[in-house]
């Protein structure tokens, strides 16, 4: 697995993430659920989705 998420594309998903499981646990929807899945691509710094499009937003 190599890094293929960049600094503020990683920044962005966390925030994102949180938001998503805030709002799950706020309103007792288990949706929010959904969150865990950016919140971990951000963490990993790799999104198995950017693969088969060759996308990296890293630097170099």
């Amino acid at each position: 697995m190599t890094k293929n998420l960049g600094s503020t594309d990683r920044i962005v998903r966390l925030i994102a993430g949180l938001v998503i499981l805030g709002w799950g646990y706020a309103t007792q929807n288990w949706l929010g659920a959904i969150g865990l899945i950016p919140v971990f691509t951000a963490t990993t710094g790799w999104c198995p989705a950017y693969l088969p499009f060759g996308i990296k937003t890293t630097k170099g």
